[in-house]
């Protein structure tokens, strides 16, 4: 039986049935023909999963995230980062991954920060020379400094599978992410030295980016402020953050309009809807691996064998990066994230750490084909043909497989500022 749920899971897979109906379809047979479960144990584990609290935070940061998109401050973000290093040679690019960076710290979600940050500097960049496969690929890897710079979505999800605190997860990510910024920042300085930069703003137009920007830019205060004070729950906070949101676009910037909010509401219901149903679905298989107590056998079959932790890094990196060519990284991270923490458990290393491997190794699925949703979305924000952006794909993989070695090497960059806030 396990096996007829092993090839309904591959043939729906190859012939790209939405991820959400292969968890539930295949998981489904092993649960009910496998392990003679009743429905009713699927349904509740399933309303139990989406019903936990810190999942609240992942729809609301997204409207946040949309809000200041519709509202003109993501704009003013990108302005402001432009003054700064725009006359820089490959300025504009540099620009771009700052902007990702700001972008980072108020909304949780990596296609909305591709849409919001792309849809302004893909244009100029290529305008002014940047060769748009580069430019893609550079969109949609940036990006990934959304799934470790706070609040981030990623964050979220992983605290709801491990029972981490969101706070301390948000904090892993900290340190991570501003290493994977300069790494990103260094990859356009190499590869765009050529490029000339725009004409150097002058100290008042600076001034002015920063005053008409600082709106958006303490919005990161106000979220992780709350959080760390202890005065707000993450939910909480992200409520907090789209009322702030809602607050700049209508009575600061004046940019926001009823129909513009509609939008904003539609685009979260959808992101989320999506987010949620795979979530949903996912739960079917963690009820197989409960009853069948596969985690507990991996990990008898790895303390048997005496495995150490870099063998267990090593095989980590192979099956993110194997996994995330196929599949998105939110079903990844259901998918590996339970049998890797019972086994990181198992050697005696900090979650906050594999949070950071996981997610360095796990992002890297987003640029690589045939399932690269982050360029696809890139892509599509200038009408690019994402087949040709893929000749850029394997310099990001090279460093971001760099990155993720880094991490494993100094778990510190994981856990000294939890340790600190703690």
């Amino acid at each position: 039986m396990y096996m007829l749920a092993f090839s309904v899971s591959l043939i729906l897979l190859i012939g790209s049935v939405p991820i959400f109906l292969v968890f539930g379809l295949g998981s489904s047979v092993a649960a009910i023909g496998g392990l003679n479960l009743p429905w009713s144990v699927l349904v509740q584990v399933s309303f139990g999963a989406l019903t936990k609290h810190v999942l609240i935070a992942v729809p609301l940061f997204i409207f946040a995230g949309m809000a200041m998109l519709k509202g003109g401050a993501a704009s003013r973000l990108v302005h402001f980062a432009t003054t700064l290093v725009g006359h820089w040679r490959g300025g504009l690019g540099i620009a771009m991954v700052i902007s990702m960076g700001f972008f980072a710290a108020f909304c949780g979600s990596i296609l909305a920060a591709i849409t919001a940050v792309g849809t302004i500097m893909m244009p100029k960049m290529i305008e002014a020379g940047y060769p748009k496969p580069f430019v893609v690929v550079l969109a949609a890897s940036a990006a990934l400094l959304e799934a470790l710079i706070p609040p981030s979505n990623a964050a979220i999800l992983f605290s709801a599978l491990t029972n981490v605190p969101v706070s301390q997860t948000f904090a892993a990510g900290v340190v991570p992410g501003f290493i994977l910024l300069l790494f990103m920042i260094g990859i356009v300085i190499v590869k765009c030295r050529d490029i000339p930069g725009t004409a150097k703003a002058s100290a008042t137009e600076r001034w002015q980016a920063g005053k008409n920007a600082l709106p958006a830019l303490i919005t990161p205060g106000i979220i992780l402020g709350g959080i760390y004070a202890g005065l707000l729950t993450p939910s909480e906070s992200a409520a907090i953050a789209g009322l702030w949101a809602l607050f700049m676009g209508f009575a600061i910037y004046r940019e926001l309009t009823f129909s513009g909010l509609l939008s904003c509401l539609r685009e979260t219901a959808a992101i989320t809807a999506v987010i949620f149903a795979i979530i949903a679905m996912a739960t079917f298989l963690s009820v197989v691996l409960t009853y069948s107590q596969l985690p507990q056998k991996i990990i008898q079959y790895f303390t048997e064998i005496g495995v150490g932790i870099y063998f267990f890094w090593a095989a980590l990196a192979i099956i993110c990066l194997v996994l995330g060519t196929f599949i998105e990284i939110v079903p990844v991270f259901y998918l590996t994230v339970p049998i890797f923490a019972a086994i990181i458990i198992s050697l005696n290393q900090n979650l906050l750490h594999l949070y950071v491997v996981f997610v360095a190794f796990a992002g890297i699925g987003m640029i690589t084909p045939p399932v690269c949703v982050g360029v696809y979305t890139a892509a599509g924000v200038i009408r690019e043909d994402p087949a040709r952006a893929f000749k850029e794909v394997p310099l990001f993989v090279g460093v971001g497989i760099l990155y993720g070695i880094l991490m494993i090497l100094f778990p510190a960059a994981a856990t000294w500022l939890p340790g600190i806030l703690q």
